[in-house]
């Protein structure tokens, strides 16, 4: 547990002094740990496509942290929330909000128990708006740090507002698809979706691609792709859960009933004492001629 709140903070950190374009594809990383931690300390095997699927995640993030945008320069909440009312982002999370409840009120109660992308879409187009207000927060708890209040701002507030909702929702839609769904399979999906949206976001909001050569957006993009294929190969290789093993001592019914026939009459009998009988008899008049 405390390694995992240092892992967020840290994260969170990150998002303060780099581009979310480089922090969110960079978190396939941990998979990596993960995947060589359970090999070692749980004993999961990790295979040799596993091997593979680790080595393409590494490869795909140093093309990322090679050709990645340098951090535009905020000194001010104000100027983030300029950034964030741009009639382009501003259409980007109306799209966001639409989609989000849509994707909620009507296909969720008929299509997310049989759909994965439903659950899972709902995480990825929120996460983006999560991981853009975090950027705000974390800045202005920089700037606060070093003097410059910002809490004096309203922006600031409605920033911190947007990041409570969004991980509320965000988090109890991906519980409901770790749920209904194989994790190996939520896994990637989850990541290509909401590391997406986050960075088309991104370069809407902080324009992180302005400036740049194509070049630099092509491999930056090919490694977001390497990445990416090397999660689905991880999670590919991944050996199922065991089964989980009923309750032998649970009596299969606390009633049961069973039926002789006669002379067209039908007696019944039930066992009150919860006991589960090893068969049920049905006898015919005709069987004692």
């Amino acid at each position: 547990m405390i390694t995992m709140i240092v892992g967020e903070i840290s994260n969170f950190v990150a998002y303060i002094y780099a581009p979310a374009v480089l922090v969110t594809p960079l978190g396939a990383l941990s998979i990596i740990v993960s995947a060589v931690l359970a090999h070692f300390l749980l004993k999961e095997k990790l295979q040799k496509m596993g091997v593979l699927g680790c080595l393409l995640c590494i490869v795909g993030s140093t093309v990322i942290v090679l050709h990645a945008p340098e951090e535009r320069s905020i000194n001010s909440v104000e100027e983030i929330w300029e950034l964030a009312i741009q009639p382009a982002f501003l259409l980007y999370t109306a799209s966001v909000v639409a989609i989000s409840l849509v994707l909620i009120l009507y296909f969720s109660p008929r299509y997310g128990q049989t759909n994965i992308l439903v659950y899972i879409g709902i995480c990825s187009v929120i996460g983006s708006l999560t991981v853009m207000s975090i950027k705000a927060i974390g800045i202005a708890i920089k700037l606060t740090i070093e003097g410059i209040n910002q809490a004096k701002y309203f922006q600031t507030w409605i920033f911190a507002m947007v990041v409570i909702t969004c991980i509320i929702t965000q988090l109890n839609y991906l519980n409901m698809a770790l749920d209904t769904f194989n994790t190996a399979v939520v896994s990637p999906i989850y990541y290509a979706g909401f590391t997406s949206f986050t960075i088309l976001a991104s370069a809407i909001m902080f324009k992180d691609y302005s400036g740049q050569s194509a070049s630099s957006i092509a491999s930056e993009l090919c490694g977001f792709l390497t990445v990416l294929s090397g999660t689905a190969v991880l999670h590919s290789t991944r050996e199922p859960d065991p089964p989980t093993l009923p309750d032998l001592y649970t009596p299969l019914s606390p009633k049961v009933s069973w039926y002789i026939q006669g002379n067209g009459e039908h007696w019944k009998q039930k066992d009150e004492d919860g006991s589960p009988p090893d068969f049920i008899t049905i006898l015919r008049q005709d069987h004692f001629k």
